[in-house]
Formats: structure tokens, sequence, C-alpha cells
């Protein structure tokens, strides 16, 4: 991603280790004793539950972050319209061949495993996972189908979704007055404090319409506000000092905030996540809070001004630029692989640990070796993938 004058290369780093902790997390999710994932183990622990917690709070949220820090700077270069055309090849084409390929894999799979007497071939599930119809209920999910499901992909439908609904604005929205507004909010922030606000809008939503366990604990509005607030962010670099700044108290403050969140949400009697009794709602304004604090924790303490100097090229920055366009791939093709390493694995007789961590290599070893020998190599494949030229 870049900022104002350099590439920030501690976003670039975020997204990874939020791509690749994706691993480990839905791996762990197999032994989850609350969670309903495609596979799950016979024995499972509640251990996964709190360690989800501390990754739900914020990992997410920073991938729509950085996203809207990505788009600010892409509606400069492109425009609106050439912004919107951008995105629908690098999102709109991945996302539709995933559909068209390995999407419906963890659903078949969790028909298999939860049914012994299930054994209809991968084809003819399709048939019935393609069963499908155009809903606007569950806006921008726009198909709706008994056994369909956009999968670990709603982060892609909604990024595009995102990121076409704010171009459309953008094509007409007095520009002039959205400099003004982002300037007398950049200046606010100089005052110690200002720029840990942002999460009290985060905070209403989660109150008012809830979380939603599809999209790992934050309302999908509560993440379009984050990819605006990712947009206004890279117009100024006030907010960046401001960060660094509190970052500080801000990390203090979201342990705290996050371990109120857990007591509220732990307390409540029906579904924490939607449910208006007093616990689940404070509970969720403690979320919403926590979520916004890590961010400004996470990005300024991450964020250190360096100097500028030349480098050679060498084998950290060849990894870094390999992983850095391997990103998306990885996270398309990261569930179905998890998933199916998961299915080959619960029912082998051996500790949780041990499954755990087949489960995790197993999952990188194929995930790399599919990135690296059928992706990367070709244009056709690379375009599917939503890789740039």
């Amino acid at each position: 991603m870049f900022g104002m004058q350099e590439r920030r290369t501690e976003l670039d780093v975020i997204r990874l280790v939020v791509v690749l902790g994706l691993v480990f997390f839905h791996a762990s999710l197999v032994f989850d004793s609350r969670d309903d994932y495609y596979v799950k183990n016979a024995e499972t622990t509640d251990v996964t539950t709190f360690i989800a917690g501390l990754c739900v709070v914020w990992a997410m949220p920073a991938l729509f972050l950085i996203a809207g820090i990505g788009w600010y700077h892409s509606l400069r270069r492109r425009g609106a319209r050439g912004l919107a055309v951008e995105r629908l090849l690098r999102l709109g084409v991945p996302l539709l061949f995933a559909i068209l390929t390995i999407l419906p894999v963890p659903q078949w799979l969790r028909w298999r495993a939860a049914d012994p007497g299930y054994h209809d071939p991968y084809w003819r599930f399709l048939l019935d996972f393609y069963d499908v119809r155009i809903s606007l209920t569950d806006f921008p999910f726009l198909l709706d189908g008994e056994h369909f499901e956009t999968g670990h992909l709603w982060f892609v439908v909604l990024l595009l979704a995102f990121s076409l609904m704010l171009a459309a604005v953008a094509a007409w929205a007095p520009l002039d007055r959205a400099r003004r507004a982002s300037d007398a909010l950049a200046s606010a922030t100089r005052r110690r404090g200002v720029v840990l606000l942002p999460a009290i809008p985060l905070a209403v939503i989660g109150a008012v319409l809830g979380m939603e366990e599809s999209f790992a604990g934050w309302s999908r509005w509560a993440y379009l506000l984050l990819f605006v607030y990712g947009v206004v962010l890279a117009g100024d670099d006030r907010f960046r000092v401001a960060m660094r700044r509190d970052a500080l108290p801000a990390a203090v403050l979201g342990v705290v905030l996050f371990l109120a969140a857990g007591a509220g949400l732990s307390a409540a009697e029906g579904d924490a996540f939607v449910d208006m009794e007093t616990p689940a709602v404070l509970g969720r304004i403690a979320f919403g809070l926590a979520g916004w604090c890590w961010l400004v924790a996470i990005l300024g303490l991450l964020d250190r001004p360096r100097k500028r100097k030349e480098e050679a090229p060498g084998r950290g920055r060849s990894v870094y630029a390999y992983l850095g366009t391997a990103a998306l791939p990885l996270y398309i093709l990261h569930q179905p692989i998890v998933v199916a390493a998961a299915y080959l694995v619960v029912g082998r007789s051996a500790p949780m640990v041990v499954k755990y961590l087949v489960i995790v290599v197993v999952s990188f070893v194929v995930m790399f070796a599919v990135y690296d020998l059928l992706v990367r190599r070709t244009r056709v494949t690379r375009f599917l993938f939503g890789i740039r030229p």
C-alpha cells in the first residue's frame, strides 16, 4: 500500500500476517466447541474461542481499513471510472472464477463429513450448489440458494461492493467540500485522544445492528465504515502522526475494552450477537470500541518514520515481493485447502494438537504449491486470480 510520500510497508506486512494467519485461525475452528465449521473433530475445546476473539477483534477490520487506503490512491491515479474497471478485473474476475471452481468444495465436504450416508459425487453436488436465485434481501450478496454460499469470499464480495459504491459517490461528489472536511478532521487530531473517536460509530453499529458471525463477528456496515475510514486516513499524513502519538494509550484501552467485551458477551443468556439484553449490548459496544483502539495501536506502533535509502535487490526483498503479490490468491485458495486437509485428518487417532499441526502444515504446503505451480506462472491464471500484470 502507498502513503502520501512513500510505500507504507507496514500495511503490506499487516495484510500478509492476516491472510497467512487465516490458515491457523480456520484450522483452529475444526476443534472449536462453539463454531459450526465445515469439518469438526470429535474432541473439541473452548480454548480456541478466546484465541479466535483475539483475532477477529482486529484482523478483518485491518484488511478493510487497508483496502480503503489503497482505494484512495487508486482513485487518485485512475479516476472513478478507471478505479471501477480495475476493481471489477482484480476482484470481480477472481470472485466469479472461484465460485465456479473451488468454492463449492467446503460445502460438499461438510455434507460428506456430517452424513456418512451421503455419497453424491462432486459433480452431482454442483447441481444443488448452483441452484440459485437473485435476491436483494441480503445485499450485497445477490445470489441465494439452499446449498449455495459465498463462504470465505464474503470478504471479496464486500470489498468489491464497497469499492464500486464509493467510486459512484466519487464520480459526482464535490471534491472541494470533501477536502475541506478531511482537512478539518485532520486538524482536530492534533489534540490527544481525538483519533480514538471514530470508535464511537463502530460501537453504535454493533449495539444497534448487532454482530454477524458469518463475517468474523463484525457487521457488514461496520466494515463499510472502516473502509471509509481508510479512505479518509489516506488523504492526510496528520492522521498517521496522531496514530503514532496515541498508539500506546490505544493499546492499553483496547485490551481493557476487549476483556470487557468478552465479559459482556459471555454473560448474555441469548444470542449475544443480536439480542438487545443489557450484557449483550454492552459487550458489543465494548467490542466495537476495542476494535478501533487495536487498529490505532497496531498501525501507530508499526508506522515508524524511516530514512529513505537505496537498497539493492536481495533475497529478503524478493520474498517480500513474492508474498505481497500472493496475498489475494492465497486468500482465495486457503479455506478449501484447509477444509480438505481437515476432512482427511479428523478421523485419525491422534491428539488434538497433533491434528491441528498436521492440518496447518499440509494446508500451507498445498496452498503455496498450488499458487506457485498453477497460479503465478501464466498470464491467464494470474488474471483469473487478480494478480496485476
